[in-house]
This record gives C-alpha cells, sequence and structure tokens, in this order.
C-alpha cells in the first residue's frame, strides 16, 4: 500500500508542468465553487425571485451546449494552453464587472443573465482544451493517477468552499465571494501562462472538416458512444430522482434541508474516496466498473422510496459517491489513452454534448412526473431506468474488453509523453 500511495504521486513528482495545470486548476476552483452562492445572494439583492434564479444559473448552459463542439475542433487546432489562459481571463473581466455592479447597487437582472451567457461560452472553448491537455502533460501509463489527484482536489475544495462562501457573503457581501472569484480566475489564467505545451500536430483543414473529423473519430470508437448513449439515459433520471425529487422527499418526510444538507454531505464524501480509491487500487476494467457504478445511482432513490432511515441514506449516497467518481476516474484516463492527442478535445465535445443534451429535458419532466405519479413512484420509476440501462453496454465485446494499464514502473516515466517545459509561456 506504501509503494501504492508512492507512485499515485508520480505524476507530481514526474511533471512540473501537471503541478502549475493542478495548482491552477484548484485555484480556480475555489472560487467557482463560491460563485453559484454568491451569484444567488446577488439575485436576490437586485429583487430576482426563485425564476430569476433559476435562469441566471441556468443560462451558462445554454451556450455551452451550442458552442461545445466549436470549443472542441478550437482546442485540437490551436495551443490548449492559450485557451485555458484566454478563457479564464474572459471569465476573470466579466466576474470583476458583476462584482463592481453588485458594489455600487447598479447591478440588474438581465446584467446578470448577460454575464451567465458570457462564462457559458468561456467554459464552453475552457472544457474540451483542459480534457484534451491532460495527455500532453503526463505519460499514458499516469493517466489514471493524474485525473485521479485532480478530481480529489476539485472534490475537497467542493465541501471547503461553499462553507467559507457562506461566511465571505455574511460578512462582506456577495460582491466580495465573486470578486474573489474573479481573482481566482486571474490567478489561475497566469499560472496557465506559465505552461508550454507544443501545438499538436493536425491537418490544415477548414472548420466543418475538423468537426466532420471529430465526429468520425467519436462514431468509430464504438465502446465510446456506446458508453455515452447509457450516460445520457441515466443520468436525466438519476438528475431528476436526485436533485429535484430528493430535496422534495426530504421536505416532506425527512424535516427539511438539515437531513438533506447530511445526504448531501455523504455523497461528497463517496466522491472524495472515490478519488482516493483510484490512487490506490488502480481499478483496470474500465466497462465494468462504469456500468457497476451507473447502476449504483439507483440506491439512492430506491432508499428514498423505501422511506429508508436517514443512516441508510447517507450510506447509499457515499456508495454511489465512490462508484461514480471511480467510473469517472477510469473512464476520462481511458478515453485519453486511447483517443488521439490531435483529436482529444473534439472526440471528448462530442461525448460531453451527448451526455448534456437530455438534462434539460429531465428538469423539464420533473415536474410533471411528480405531479402526475407522485413523489415514491416517480423515484422507483427512475430507479428502474437506471438500473435497466446500466448493464447493457456490456454486451459489446469492446466495452467488455476495456483495460487501463496494470502496474506501474518503478522508474519516472518519459516515453509517451508531450515534452512539456514548465516556466514558459503556452506559445508553441
Amino acid at each position: 500500500m506504501a509503494r501504492r500511495a508512492k507512485e499515485a504521486l508520480l505524476p507530481v513528482r514526474s511533471s512540473p508542468a501537471y503541478r502549475r495545470f493542478l495548482a491552477a486548476r484548484l485555484v480556480s476552483q475555489t472560487g467557482s465553487s463560491m460563485a453559484p452562492i454568491a451569484l444567488a445572494f446577488a439575485v436576490l439583492q437586485v429583487g430576482g425571485g426563485a425564476g430569476a434564479l433559476g435562469s441566471v444559473l441556468a443560462v451558462s448552459m445554454v451556450p455551452q451546449m451550442i458552442l461545445t463542439l466549436l470549443g472542441g475542433a478550437v482546442a485540437d487546432r490551436h495551443p490548449r494552453g492559450r485557451i485555458m489562459v484566454v478563457s479564464h481571463l474572459v471569465s476573470a473581466v466579466t466576474q470583476t464587472v458583476v462584482a463592481i455592479l453588485v458594489f455600487t447597487g447598479h447591478a440588474l437582472l438581465w446584467q446578470l443573465l448577460a454575464a451567465g451567457v458570457i462564462s457559458g461560452v468561456a467554459g464552453a472553448f475552457f472544457g474540451p482544451a483542459a480534457q484534451g491537455i491532460v495527455r500532453q502533460l503526463v505519460d499514458r501509463e499516469l493517466l489514471r493517477e493524474a485525473n485521479a489527484l485532480l478530481r480529489l482536489g476539485q472534490n475537497i475544495v467542493k465541501i471547503a468552499a461553499p462553507a467559507a462562501a457562506g461566511v465571505v457573503i455574511a460578512s462582506a457581501g456577495a460582491e466580495s465571494a465573486i470578486a474573489y472569484d474573479a481573482v481566482t480566475f486571474f490567478a489561475a489564467s497566469w499560472m496557465l501562462s506559465r505552461l508550454r505545451v507544443p501545438l499538436t500536430p493536425v491537418k490544415n483543414t477548414r472548420l466543418l472538416q475538423a468537426l466532420r473529423e471529430g465526429w468520425m473519430d467519436f462514431w468509430s470508437r464504438r465502446w465510446l458512444w456506446i458508453m455515452v448513449v447509457q450516460g445520457a439515459v441515466c443520468i436525466t433520471p438519476w438528475l431528476i430522482g436526485y436533485q429535484v425529487l430528493g430535496p422534495l422527499y426530504a421536505r416532506d418526510h425527512l424535516g427539511g434541508s438539515a437531513a438533506w444538507g447530511v445526504i448531501v454531505a455523504g455523497f461528497a464524501a463517496g466522491l472524495i474516496t472515490g478519488s482516493v480509491v483510484v490512487l490506490l487500487l488502480r481499478p483496470r476494467r474500465v466497462g465494468l466498473v462504469a456500468c457497476t457504478a451507473t447502476a449504483s445511482m439507483g440506491l439512492p432513490l430506491v432508499a428514498l422510496a423505501a422511506h429508508a432511515p436517514l443512516p441508510l441514506l447517507v450510506a447509499a449516497t457515499f456508495v454511489t459517491g465512490v462508484g461514480l467518481d471511480v467510473s469517472i476516474n477510469t473512464f476520462a484516463s481511458y478515453q485519453q489513452s486511447e483517443v488521439p492527442v490531435d483529436m482529444q478535445a473534439r472526440t471528448s465535445s462530442y461525448s460531453l454534448l451527448g451526455q448534456q443534451l437530455p438534462i434539460p429535458f429531465g428538469y423539464m419532466l420533473a415536474g410533471p412526473l411528480a405531479a402526475t405519479v407522485g413523489i415514491i413512484p416517480a423515484l422507483v420509476s427512475c430507479a428502474v431506468v437506471i438500473v435497466a440501462v446500466a448493464f447493457v453496454p456490456l454486451c459489446s465485446r469492446q466495452v467488455r474488453a476495456m483495460r487501463l494499464p496494470g502496474r506501474l514502473s518503478e522508474e519516472v516515466p518519459t516515453a509517451g509523453a508531450v515534452p512539456v517545459t514548465a516556466g514558459a509561456s503556452s506559445r508553441p
């Protein structure tokens, strides 16, 4: 176990560029985890209600869904480090303006909506670039550990930062938390600007041709689109059951938000534990892990429908959190190792879009479903869909054959990684 713990830190020890990338992502995450809470209070401060708050929080999803494919094509044709820097700078300036408007009392709802749109556009370009750049920072056999360390840090921040946001907002106002988010974007962009990540060799093709090549690569990998379809089908009932019906159930049967907060904390603890599991146990059978983790999403919904006591509900969400984080880590590592470096962003953008498309429809379906059949039958229905679909991909031989490399070498690996020099700009 001690040897595995040592190997788990190899990405940090062997790649100065990965260390800087990891630090930049975590710095940025501290602000991004505070921002939704601060934004909620800013909306209330300008006189908005629940509808306005929902619109502000959801409006950033629209440009992300529309522009994700474009972001993937751009990230495979231009330096990914530079794209990340520019995206962060756009977000930093946007959040700075929002903080000033809220502080001076001149913020209006349409301005907050516009800021959400701009942030969504920046995210559409940042996401594919960040996904594609990991393969350039570490050796192929270290991808699993690199992804796990990143998610471990982000999951810890996601727990600690909202609590800190509450203190900051209570003592200094929502504008202070938003300003802090802007500062973290500026800091992270500076850190990322010091990465030198060579431009991956790509054909000098037009944008539409680049998008077509991305689609062809995505569609040619049966294991990939099968898992994306499975995720798209299962994520919708999970979000309906956990994010929408769960709080309603807690209000009616558990005494309110306090109990639901404990359940959510159990899920967050599971996500952190899942990252540790990946680092120490290094699961290899990607398809089996992903399908089992997907099936585990039905566990909390069944527990809610069965009126399980609070400790069992927390345990159920903890197990699901562990499974989901292990699945996300292993699947992302496998995809990064199998897809060519020059196709990483485009292929991952199709994967991301495929899983995101049903989400808005799921949110819209949740209310009518609960009103028509009731919360408990709706929870059962969601769980049945998840479990029924979860293991279907294993019918594919390609999915069953998905494996990650086994034991890491004792030597610090150098072969296979794209040379990266820290301390330089992001210019190729």
